[in-house]
């Protein structure tokens, strides 16, 4: 929750935001729910978090198709990346199964990471949301390299040897 609130205090009125599948994305759309803001754009591929904002007055919600990884509740494949192509984001909250600071983002499911990278490609500004216990861990698919990286929000328990490194690297570190 600390981390949704971190995520969310970057927010602003008229931007366009994406929320990636995941826990932690859930929890900013939970405190979206009850943000004081009055007009924003939010793409999302997860449909628990597309659930939560739906009847948010304040939230023009955009859904691009795909097909169901019901244990992630996310749409992912080619429809889902072919919606993204004329889109453009403000910023995107990027969840991860595992941040290595050499390397970057990654994920073991091949087309959630092939539709992670479109949405980074559409995004002026990327952020990983993440708790301390998905850095050092590895995967096998690469979402994002490190360079691709202008945030981590993370908990405090966060290894300071990761953290250094990715400062290091140029990515700013938020502990919460």
């Amino acid at each position: 929750m600390r981390i949704a609130q971190a995520a969310l205090a970057l927010i602003q009125d008229g931007e366009t935001i994406i929320l990636d599948s995941g826990t932690t994305t859930a929890e900013i759309a939970r405190a979206l729910r009850k943000a004081d803001l009055r007009s924003i754009n939010v793409i999302t591929n997860a449909l628990n978090v597309a659930a939560l904002l739906m009847d948010v007055p304040s939230v023009r919600l955009i859904v691009p198709g795909g097909i169901l990884r019901r244990e992630s509740n996310s749409l992912s494949g080619p429809m889902a990346e072919a919606a993204l192509v004329n889109l453009q984001a403000d910023r995107l909250y990027l969840g991860a199964d595992g941040l290595d600071p050499e390397i970057g983002v990654m994920t073991p499911h091949l087309h959630e990471a092939e539709l992670n990278a479109k949405m980074i490609r559409i995004s002026r500004h990327v952020v990983v949301v993440a708790d301390s216990s998905k850095l050092l861990r590895r995967n096998i698919s690469l979402i994002a390299k490190v360079e691709q990286i202008h945030m981590l929000i993370t908990d405090r328990a966060a290894p300071g040897q990761a953290v250094d490194e990715l400062r290091l690297r140029g990515v700013e570190v938020q502990l919460v």
